[in-house]
């Protein structure tokens, strides 16, 4: 049975996770048309779907499929505004991948 989870990441992880859902919470640096670069540990290039409408500054949660490139097809985006803690939103990302037997399954 293929897994449904989808694994806080940042752009430290991705490279573990082409092709596969994810979920990131990082901050909109810009806006071009269908892209937009956010910045969660790093950055990440995401490809927009139409019903995404993100405002530059502004913190957003991305649901998406990470591709080769290490970009990110979005799937779902939600704005969470500019009030932010990204200390504690890094400590979440971390934790989920100290603990990942608990938040995704894993083939190591």
């Amino acid at each position: 049975m293929a897994s449904e989870a989808t694994p806080r990441v940042n752009a430290k992880y991705l490279d573990s996770f082409t092709n596969q859902t994810v979920r990131i919470l990082g901050k909109v640096v810009s806006l071009r048309g269908e892209t937009a670069t956010i910045d969660a540990n790093g950055t990440i290039n995401v490809q927009l779907n139409r019903d995404a409408h993100l405002q530059l500054n502004n913190a957003v949660e991305v649901v998406g499929k990470v591709q080769q490139d290490l970009s990110v097809k979005v799937f779902q985006a939600t704005d969470f505004g500019s009030n932010i803690d990204f200390i504690a939103v890094e400590a979440v990302v971390d934790a989920t991948h100290r603990y990942k037997e608990i938040f995704y399954d894993s083939n190591d």
